[in-house]
């Protein structure tokens, strides 16, 4: 799961010792009595900021803390009824197999403790090298509190590797009593995963002005439907002549009980060129919901489980209300409920911290990544797929103000496909820091995060988002647009001074696409020569989808020119010239095949001339 570093790892301080393994090695177990002499070290409530329900009944609960300086984190797990044990890890994207396990079992007369690995199959084994180390454990009225520590990295193949971005984390529960750890069959017990950001930064919280007002935008005591998974959707209004103020935090309301339901929730704000958006309190994918709904997408506020409260940085605040801006926001609350509960009444939403004092700055969002456009696909059955979206130097150049902007928070997003993203800032073609990363992403798990430090953008500096896409369980092609089995790559990242620059994203140029079409049919012995009037996705469908196929639309997203988009909030583009330019990582047979589909372009047969298809001659640039 991680791999040795060049400096040795200091080996755990607390350890007690069994001889196992048929080759006589000395591997460490520890025995623990629940209710041990280690109460003192068990610190209070205050020291676990962060709190997470693991299964949706509530039954488990974990608190944690992050020591920075140490480089571990300190985890707090309530059982609630605890019966014969429990297992607690983490895994690649929530799998119970080549999972890193903490596990507490009973066999009927003693509790054993033990850090423990899954094999390929689901087979547990006791790892020669203790990593979680046993801390205390606890009885109180509520049940019994477990507490243990983990390093970041541990410098043991066997652990997963704690790092910046979306954790999976698994439990189960053990029904009986079991009388070794090999004995523990994983597939039986009560088990599930949950999604969190363990690594929360280590910020200053700013303080709230004196004259700071609260207004709640909360789902109107619905009925949660009794299915796995719901998007619902409510317009709230905001007053009439409602002026300009700035948003300076936010936090999760949650209607009790329903804590392990509420998965995430947002806020959007409606454009402002509708005059009324009708009222809709009722499901988001409704037949019947109102057209103007989805122009409902400026993004005010995201909360996800496991997120504690958003504060904007001290020098700037959200902007809304005023005479340009609308008065409807949507509530979007996404429910999970995977155990079908009935009758379950919420009111949950976001409560917003406004102020009519303005700070220095309005805060801004912008949208970086891939255009949504079907031009930017990916293949069936792939494992690992990379579509890369550019804000280039050009756009910034225009739209940045010369002090350019500070980037403090940021929202990752594609949809189900998705499996990681990164946004590098890049300045004079050189990498210079990463702005999020996260390599673990899963769909169902975004919310805004906090950056550890701003990250400061300039004019003529690149932002480059790259996300990695598995369609294993697809035997369709899939495509870039708005749909959820269609695909996205966007980063909306957060930042002030608020500019006119809304979206800067790229997509592959068209011409070179229909290009792609053109050889894909000369080695399938289709006619040579065709444009065809189908669209992107009836001719991404009819491809059939071997070696060569696959490799070429690799290596077209790889080198071929980009067409940028660098747009205003009202949907018009900056001035910028409409520029293709070579990502610069094609080596010199790319390059050839480049040179040569350049060339074709501009040929008689293969033109694209006289149709919606139309392009102008293209060339790469240096």
């Amino acid at each position: 799961m991680q791999t040795h570093g060049s400096t040795p790892c200091p080996c755990p301080s607390f350890r007690l010792r069994e001889l196992a393994s048929m080759y006589f090695t000395m591997v460490a177990v520890f025995l623990v009595i629940l209710v041990v002499a280690l109460q003192g070290l068990v610190p209070r409530g205050t020291y676990f900021p962060y709190k997470v329900p693991l299964d949706p009944q509530g039954l488990l609960e974990l608190s944690w803390n992050v020591s920075y300086p140490e480089q571990a984190v300190y985890f707090q797990i309530l059982i609630r009824k605890l019966k014969f044990g429990l297992l607690f890890g983490m895994s690649d994207r929530g799998e119970f197999e080549n999972a890193d396990l903490a596990v507490l079992w009973n066999d009927g007369h003693s509790s054993y403790f033990g850090d423990a690995w899954s094999d390929a199959h689901g087979q547990l084994h006791m790892d020669s090298q203790q990593d979680y180390q046993l801390l205390g454990a606890q009885k109180a009225p509520e049940g019994l509190y477990l507490l243990f520590r983990r390093a970041f990295s541990t410098c043991d193949p066997k652990d997963y590797l704690i790092e910046d971005g979306t954790v999976h984390l698994i439990y189960g529960i053990l029904e009986n009593p079991v009388h070794s750890l090999r004995a523990i069959n994983i597939s039986t017990m009560y088990r599930g995963l949950q999604r969190v950001q363990l690594l929360k930064p280590n910020i200053t919280i700013p303080e709230l002005p004196n004259n700071v007002k609260t207004m709640e935008i909360t789902t109107p005591n619905i009925v949660i439907p009794s299915q796995e998974t719901t998007y619902w959707c409510y317009i709230a209004k905001l007053p009439d002549s409602f002026a300009k103020h700035h948003i300076v935090m936010y936090e999760p309301v949650i209607t009790a009980g329903n804590e392990a339901l509420v998965h995430h929730m947002e806020i959007f704000q409606c454009t402002a060129e509708f005059d009324s958006i009708p009222q809709y309190n009722d499901l988001c994918d409704s037949k019947m919901k109102p057209e103007r709904l989805n122009y409902c997408r400026h993004v005010l506020a995201a909360w996800a489980m496991g997120a504690q409260a958003f504060y904007y940085p001290k020098e700037a605040g959200l902007a809304f209300g005023g005479p340009d801006s609308s008065r409807y926001l949507r509530l979007e609350v996404h429910y999970h409920n995977p155990l079908l509960f009935k009758g379950r009444r919420d009111s949950s939403g976001i409560r917003l911290y406004y102020t009519a004092n303005l700070r220095p700055h309005d805060a801004g969002i912008m949208e970086l990544g891939l255009v949504y456009t079907p031009v930017m696909a990916v293949p069936p059955g792939e494992t690992t797929f990379i579509l890369t979206g550019y804000c280039t130097d050009k756009c910034t150049l225009q739209a940045l103000p010369e002090d350019g902007i500070r980037i403090f928070a940021s929202q990752l997003h594609t949809h189900l496909a998705g499996r990681k993203v990164v946004t590098v800032l890049s300045r004079d073609g050189r990498e210079q820091q990463v702005v999020n990363a996260d390599g673990h992403y899963s769909p169902h798990f975004q919310e805004i995060r906090m950056l550890k430090e701003l990250v400061a953008v300039f004019p003529g500096d690149e932002l480059i988002t790259t996300c990695t896409y598995n369609t294993e369980d697809r035997n369709k092609v899939t495509v870039g647009g708005f749909g959820i089995m269609e695909e996205m790559c966007v980063n909306y990242v957060h930042y002030y001074p608020q500019t006119q620059l809304e979206l800067c994203k790229s997509a592959v140029d068209p011409g070179y696409l229909h290009l792609y079409f053109n050889t894909v049919n000369r080695f399938n012995d289709e006619e040579v020569c065709t444009c065809p009037k189908v669209s992107v996705p009836e001719q991404f469908s009819s491809i059939p989808w071997n070696a060569f196929n696959r490799d070429v639309l690799k290596s077209l997203y790889n080198f071929a020119p980009i067409s940028v988009h660098c747009n205003k909030s009202s949907a018009v583009r900056f001035p910028v010239r409409r520029a293709f330019r070579a990502k610069g990582r094609a080596g010199g047979g790319e390059v050839m095949l480049a040179q040569r589909w350049d060339r074709e372009l501009s040929s008689p047969c293969c033109s694209l001339g006289g149709s919606e298809h139309t392009a102008p001659k293209l060339s790469l640039l240096p």
